[in-house]
């Protein structure tokens, strides 16, 4: 599928979606475990809080609500499907993940990190592309993937990162201070959020494999 590398945003009015998480595990068993749907997303997950407090930064950060669900605090106890089900402008995404059967997997994951297209990616894939990509599961499930690394990746990690996805593409990321990049285009708007299962950077595209 021709989509560019990266992209996100809301599939119009009539569609509202959202997406993945990296899970801790060796790539041959994150496979399996994209390949099935898992359990409930709303199971407890008994993997402890991700030590130290982390600061979420970047300019998309101020439209998070200061207390209560989907606030930095209320979000430390979410797993990271929760996070993305809380969070308005990650609805594209969650809609992706649960047409691909994938909520149960992200709600189970230990140790992952999401990076999380916002409405407005999926938006930059124009509406026949995104239609084509959400009815094709198995296609939708490796882009998924291509969003979640095995491990917890702090905001320190991300100047110079190269990472395994689920999918096993690599991902890169790269920047200072408050800005920061994935694959040298999606831009992180929120990042280093901290979910009871992993972490979660909020980008402006969605990130698609190579070669599909």
């Amino acid at each position: 599928m021709a989509y560019t590398r990266t992209c996100t945003s809301a599939l119009a009015a009539a569609t509202v979606l959202t997406v993945p998480v990296a899970l801790g595990v060796p790539v041959s068993e994150a496979s399996a475990a994209w390949a099935s749907p898992g359990t409930s997303a709303g199971r407890s997950v008994s993997a402890a809080p991700s030590p130290g407090a982390s600061v979420p930064f970047g300019p998309g950060c101020s439209s998070l609500p200061r207390n209560g669900a989907g606030s930095v605090e209320g979000m430390a106890k979410e797993t990271l499907a929760k996070v993305v089900a809380r969070n308005p402008n990650l609805s594209v995404l969650f809609a992706a993940v649960k047409k691909a059967g994938l909520t149960g997997t992200l709600g189970n994951a230990r140790h992952a990190t999401l990076f999380a297209p916002a409405n407005t990616a999926f938006a930059k894939l124009g509406k026949a592309r995104l239609a084509k990509l959400l009815g094709d599961k198995a296609e939708l499930k490796k882009v998924l993937a291509n969003h979640v690394v095995g491990k917890e990746i702090g905001r320190a990690r991300l100047p110079h990162g190269s990472f395994l996805t689920m999918a096993g593409a690599e991902l890169t990321t790269s920047g200072s201070g408050s800005s920061f990049k994935v694959n040298d285009t999606a831009r992180v708007t929120c990042g280093d959020i901290g979910a009871a299962n992993g972490k979660v950077y909020v980008i402006d595209d969605v990130l698609t494999v190579p070669g599909s």
